[in-house]
């Protein structure tokens, strides 16, 4: 019998206890889901809110409230934490504290269930069996390792060891929304339990493509299944295993024509709308799974989690953005990650408490993104721009011969195959010493040593161009010279490899007068791995083409003559690594904070204030030739603000709760050459002094809830009522801080209905019908953005039993 109850205890102790429907509904304070929810952290020796870093803890309730029903909804809610809606599952950019990225690698790291998700092309997934969130704000590279430089994001599901019953959940929404999803709980006996459930999701679409005869842009299909299994064979030892699958089928990317960057508009009739000629989408299959062992020995906790995850998707995109036939990309990702983290650290209790450990992955990543030009694509992006450099051979000069190309292709492919494998290890310590010299005084000590291995090889073909050229003398009805059937060739095949050896520090002191009161100061280091630009190589192909081009004039009988003038308009084209390789990204964070907890557990409230230095910063931005979209080293960078959070439960039925996060990032050290049409280099772009793209200088959340407890025989148990108002800006969108959304906000609100184990809400999102951006960018001297989502009404049902 004492063994059952151990058994039973440790299930509590590491993988959580009741639905947030059952937490107290007493509201004399606010609630520790800390206390209530239990989460195993193979890491940490404390809780989260004791830790002297700043963090935000979202129960069910939390993340219901503000409808939070994927990663990009949690934007707002948490101080200085932004999420732009790249109008796809592909994308998911976090941005903490002015540390953020586009593409590429993350700098906000994420883990499910204690197993890191590598590649945030997996960021974005249903949140329909999730329990609780987590976020850290601020490195937190010395226990969780690269691309966590910004902060940390981890979700935990639901335990079937305390979750018991079937749980039906069925909504619609107006522009034909709909959802329906199955989980059921259930503990075999006092040692296994599982869960297991699936989900259904469709979505109509908010936004219409005008060139194809108004259809949705952004419809989408999604479905998935997710298993939970807990085996404790002793009662020290526990398997926790985990497996989920998710396929997704949407358009997207319903971006809107907003008008040339520079010159005369030459599309006044497409301005504020969305005109692409080519459907575009998204598909993703994603498996993830995992197996955490714990072993409780008598001094120390070990903690072995193995993860594996699959990626399989596809995205078209018409990356012209227009009604015209000028290029599309179709983008294919073939990923395979296995990890593996080992951990040990002290029992609590103890003035020592440490946690030490290994880590490492290896992701096969396979990536094809051949480039289709269009026959529009071919005249302008490559037969105009050839025949201005033969212009410019005779520029000033009214007598001189005409020279002019005719490429005689339809279309053209660039062919890309890139294998990107990453190879990554670790092994890290942390230490804390308690009561060091005085009771509730801290110090903590922590280093993690990280080495990175990337490489890429590439194959990238492009097909034959083939075209003629004619010289036509000035007033001359036809040309004297004709040159026909000429080819130009591109192809780029080889390999790159590099590496990174990272050493990335914590020194933190904190002192808590009194348990749940704290002050704290925390100075860290965080690091973003580099990469390589596979999209680049457009670029690469295109510049390839015209010197082949050029090699083959020259190479002409009848041009001879002109041969040395006509090679005098090659371009040197710079090396594969230099056009495609980016370098990691540093940062030294300085934190000063305290979480204190009020009136008697009434009142909680979190504040913090930052300075951040961060070096070599990588920002997203289009070639430019506008084929593809990169990833550049920005010199220096800095940013320091503020964050605040309160939790207020004012009576037993009215709790309140707001956060504001201030943040001011600005580029120290960004000088970049810019060049012109034609390749030739103009005027330095000094940024020194503008504020760094995609950080909102403000972030605000303030919510409430009231709940009304029905007299006997009513008709309902409870009704709740639940608003939050969310507000970032301003956001700059450029380098150059010339395009910017001001600060917006969105009003949600949702009433529930409860009686029994069944619950009906109804809820509204950005109730007042705001008309924000939510994402901007530029690309071949033209801007597009893409709206905020407009006012949407819905109803759920939730049965358990």
């Amino acid at each position: 019998m004492k063994t059952k109850n151990m058994m039973i205890a440790l299930a509590l102790l590491t993988t959580g206890t009741a639905w947030a429907e059952d937490l107290p509904k007493d509201s004399l304070k606010v609630v520790d889901i800390e206390e209530v929810v239990v989460i195993a952290a193979p890491k940490e020796n404390r809780k989260l809110r004791e830790l002297p870093t700043a963090t935000t803890l979202l129960s069910q309730q939390d993340m219901q409230a503000n409808q939070v029903q994927s990663v990009k909804n949690l934007t707002g809610i948490v101080p200085n934490l932004f999420i732009p809606d790249y109008g796809s599952k592909l994308t998911t950019s976090i941005y903490i504290r002015g540390i953020g990225s586009r593409i590429n690698t993350p700098s906000v790291g994420l883990y499910v269930d204690n197993i890191p998700y590598i590649d945030k092309s997996a960021f974005d997934f249903n949140y329909a069996d999730i329990e609780r969130i987590d976020i850290l704000r601020g490195p937190q590279g010395t226990l969780y390792g690269r691309n966590t430089m910004g902060g940390l994001i981890k979700v935990h599901t639901k335990s079937p060891f305390t979750y018991q019953g079937t749980d039906i959940r069925m909504g619609a929404a107006t522009y034909n929304n709909y959802n329906v999803s199955l989980t059921h709980y259930h503990r075999i006996s006092d040692r296994f339990a599982f869960s297991t459930g699936g989900f259904y999701e469709h979505a109509g679409g908010f936004f219409e493509n005008m060139t194809r005869n108004n259809e949705k842009v952004d419809k989408s299909n999604a479905g998935g299944g997710r298993f939970r299994g807990i085996y404790m064979p002793t009662s020290n030892l526990k398997i926790d295993m985990t497996l989920n699958y998710e396929y997704g089928d949407q358009g997207g990317y319903p971006y809107e024509y907003t008008g040339v960057t520079q010159g005369e508009e030459t599309r006044p009739e497409y301005i504020g709308k969305i005109a692409n000629n080519e459907r575009s989408g998204y598909r993703r299959g994603l498996l993830n799974s995992g197996i955490n062992i714990e072993y409780q020995a008598r001094n120390f906790i070990l903690s072995a989690v193995t993860g594996y995850q699959n990626l399989n998707d596809r995205m078209f995109l018409d990356q012209d953005f227009t009604e015209k036939d000028i290029y599309t990309l179709e983008q294919k990702q073939r990923a395979n990650t296995i990890s593996e983290e080992i951990t040990f650290k002290s029992k609590p209790g103890n003035n020592w408490q440490w946690a030490t450990g290994v880590s490492g992955f290896y992701q096969w990543l396979h990536t094809t993104g051949p480039v289709q030009f269009g026959q529009e694509g071919v005249r302008s992006v490559i037969e105009d721009n050839a025949n201005e450099q033969f212009e410019n051979i005779t520029a000033g000069n009214p007598r001189a011969p005409k020279m002019h190309m005719n490429i005689n292709n339809q279309g053209l492919a660039v062919g890309g195959s890139f294998d990107t494998p990453i190879l990554n290890g670790a092994i890290f310590h942390q230490s804390t010493f308690n009561n060091l010299f005085i009771k509730g005084l801290s110090a903590t000590v922590g280093l993690r040593l990280d080495y990175e291995k990337l490489k890429m090889d590439y194959n990238s073909v492009s097909d034959p161009l083939n075209f003629d050229f004619s010289i036509t003398m000035p007033g001359a009805p036809k040309p004297f010279l004709t040159c026909e059937g000429l080819e130009g060739n591109a192809s780029f095949i080889g390999k790159e490899s590099t590496d990174y050896l990272q050493l990335l520090p914590k020194f933190a002191l904190q002192y808590e007068w009194t348990k749940r009161n704290s002050v704290y100061t925390t100075v860290s280091k965080g690091y973003r791995s580099g990469g390589y630009n596979i999209q680049m190589f457009s670029d690469l192909a295109k510049g390839g083409l015209m010197n082949s081009a050029i090699e083959a004039l020259a190479a002409d009988p009848k041009l001879s003559a002109m041969a040395a003038t006509i090679e005098s308009q090659k371009k040197e084209l710079p090396q594969v690594s230099k056009a495609t390789q980016y370098k990691p990204e540093y940062s030294w964070n300085y934190e000063l904070g305290s979480h204190l907890t009020l009136w008697e557990g009434k009142l909680w409230a979190d504040l913090a204030v930052f300075y951040m230095d961060t070096r070599d910063q990588q920002i997203s931005q289009f070639a430019a030739s506008g084929l593809g979209r990169i990833t550049i080293n920005a010199g220096k960078s800095r940013s320091y603000g503020a964050e605040a959070s309160l939790r207020a439960s004012l009576t037993n039925e009215l709790s309140l709760n707001a956060s504001y996060g201030y943040t001011y990032a600005t580029f120290t050290d960004y000088i970049v050459n810019k060049e012109d049409k034609d390749g030739n280099l103009t005027v330095k772009a000094d940024y020194n002094g503008k504020y760094v793209p995609f950080v909102p200088k403000h972030t605000l959340n303030i919510g409430g809830e009231y709940a009304i407890t029905c007299k006997p025989r009513s008709i309902f148990d409870r009704v709740v009522f639940q608003a939050n108002y969310n507000a970032a800006g301003r956001i700059y969108w450029t380098e150059q801080n010339d395009v910017s959304q001001a600060f917006y906000g969105t009003l949600n609100w949702r009433a529930n209905l409860e009686i029994g184990d069944a619950m009906i809400s109804f809820w509204a999102r950005n109730f007042l019908d705001k008309d924000y951006a939510a994402f901007y960018f530029e690309t071949m001297n033209k801007g597009f953005m893409q709206k905020g989502r407009p006012a949407q009404f819905g109803i759920d049902l939730r049965c358990r039993f």
